[in-house]
């Protein structure tokens, strides 16, 4: 069923399946699409964002549970707090799935890694909703799963034209002044291959 996504500034994309039909204001696309499903969001559509640190959140962090909390708190543990913990393939699998969450939380849609290392990490990316890509060397910055808070230039996915991949997501902010200032947790909804893969409650 052919979706138009709008924003509050009246700009919108029709979806149909996993590529995006048509680019332009809430009005025009409804012209075209008079029984298309509309869905309005808060704030701003924009490309989804990319995640230049891709091995370093998924492969070389663990994503507690949140009945973890308690012990191991919310945050991604890394280094040596990792090393103490019994990673096993189960717990690799779950932490990635976690982890991928999390990122689409933040508008991610897309991460850049180099070769991941552990097969498990691997498998469970690829069968994810967030799309791997290449990377060439450390990207620099801090990995944080809100790319804003890296302190590098934070990159998008590409262009939301007609037929690109619909992967998208929309933050709950006037523009993208307010976005850089507030960063990714503002993301309200992500899109990736014309499914919607996280929505805030």
């Amino acid at each position: 069923m052919l979706t138009i996504h709008a924003d509050s500034r009246g700009r919108a994309l029709a979806v149909e399946g996993a590529w995006i039909t048509g680019a332009g204001s809430r009005d025009e696309l409804l012209a075209v699409h008079p029984g298309a499903r509309v869905r309005t969001w808060p704030g701003i559509l924009t490309p989804g964002l990319i995640n230049l640190h891709g091995n370093e959140l998924l492969e070389e962090a663990y994503h507690p549970d949140p009945r973890e909390a308690g012990e191991l708190g919310v945050e991604p543990v890394t280094g040596d707090a990792l090393a103490a913990l019994a990673m096993d393939d189960a717990r690799w699998n779950a932490s990635v799935r976690r982890g991928v969450q999390r990122m689409l939380a933040h508008g991610t849609v897309r991460a850049a890694c180099e070769e991941l290392r552990n097969p498990v990490v691997r498998k469970a990316l690829s069968r994810s909703a967030l799309a791997g890509m290449g990377r060439i060397g450390r990207p620099g910055g801090t990995p944080a799963l809100d790319p804003y808070a890296a302190g590098i230039p934070v990159e998008f996915a590409e262009p939301r034209e007609r037929h690109s991949s619909a992967r998208f997501a929309v933050f709950d902010v006037r523009d993208e002044a307010e976005l850089a200032e507030r960063g990714a947790s503002t993301c309200v909804a992500t899109v990736a291959e014309g499914r919607l893969v996280y929505r805030r409650r």
